[in-house]
């Protein structure tokens, strides 16, 4: 019974070693659109690893999926490389009928430049992919405090209202996720922390919305 409790306080520990070095390194992208409580980006191609989760709770899957993704940049790979930390670490939510509308998350992190064309190759165990993702653009809405089940839930409906008020109102994309949530920062910073709503939107509709 004491079994999820000793992961929930190792993992932490481990978060806070990592990230006691600040990440340097984010997926690159730029803002091509600005309102007052979101924003549209366009990033580029980025190669990122990523940790299926079958759990209903956002947080326990940010918890367990980061928990293997945490071993493989410990040098957990057939390469027994050490991969630097980046930010943020990204949560996707996929569509399903549990009770925050679903049954699995995928948990990613972003690959530092030295491993974008040649990902190392996570052990077998983790159950690791290495996430080929394409340039596109994602509405973003920022957000602080922790990341909670109840808190992401309501962000992101927050980031839909606010689209559909905007011109960008039918632009969301058909892909597998309905929303991502985006986290910065380590679990032992209580102020001063940077979340975000991220959602896809269809860049063929991007003409004629930007502001540069």
């Amino acid at each position: 019974m004491a079994k999820a409790p000793r992961l929930k306080i190792t993992v932490i520990n481990l978060l806070c070693l990592v990230v006691l070095c600040r990440a340097t390194e984010s997926p690159q992208y730029e803002v091509v659109h600005a309102e007052s409580d979101f924003e549209i980006r366009h990033y580029r191609d980025a190669t990122w690893m990523s940790a299926t989760v079958n759990e209903l709770s956002f947080q326990k899957a940010t918890l367990f999926g980061f928990h293997r993704l945490f071993q493989f940049i410990q040098g957990a790979n057939l390469n027994y490389s050490r991969v630097a930390m980046t930010a943020p670490v990204v949560t996707s939510l996929v569509p399903g009928a549990g009770p925050l509308h679903s049954s699995a998350y995928v948990v990613r992190f972003y690959l530092p430049a030295k491993f974008q064309d040649s990902p190392p190759t996570p052990l077998p165990e983790l159950n690791l992919k290495p996430y080929a993702w394409d340039s596109h653009y994602v509405a973003v809405r920022k957000f602080s405090g922790f990341a909670t089940d109840d808190i992401v839930v309501k962000q992101a409906a927050k980031l839909a209202t606010s689209l559909s008020l905007s011109p960008w109102a039918n632009a969301t994309s058909a892909t597998h996720y309905t929303y991502s949530i985006a986290q910065y920062d380590p679990p032992f910073r209580f102020f001063g922390r940077t979340n975000e709503v991220w959602v896809d939107v269809d860049a063929s509709r991007f003409a004629g919305k930007a502001s540069f």
